[in-house]
């Protein structure tokens, strides 16, 4: 498997235009270029996401992401690539679509 690195500075949305980003400030031993590796020990929420269902807003609020198992951790939790399956949500926990990762660290490939 091969991906992107993702951070807790990587450029990430909801597929409505919403802005994701860690829930709280990813502390953590591995950095990249001094930010912190994200990994799925870390919970993304979404912000300002447009969407509507026949009218009534239904906004994505967070993305539940699945690492793969490349067998690559840091401080112990699987790190997430850009590759990673992930799902954004609205708050009733239904699925809206995937996530949009429009920047990431550099690629590493896992073998």
């Amino acid at each position: 498997m091969s991906g992107c690195l993702l951070h807790a500075g990587a450029v990430i949305g909801c597929p409505h235009g919403g802005r994701a980003a860690p829930a709280t400030a990813p502390s953590g031993g591995v950095r990249v270029d001094g930010i912190t590796v994200a990994t799925t020990a870390h919970a993304y929420v979404v912000t300002g996401c447009p969407h509507t269902v026949q009218g009534v807003p239904s906004p994505c609020v967070s993305v539940h992401w699945t690492a793969a198992d490349t067998g690559v951790t840091a401080d112990g939790a699987p790190v997430l690539l850009d590759t990673c399956a992930a799902q954004c949500f609205s708050a009733a926990l239904v699925p809206q679509g995937p996530p949009v990762v429009q920047a990431a660290q550099r690629k590493v490939t896992v073998r």
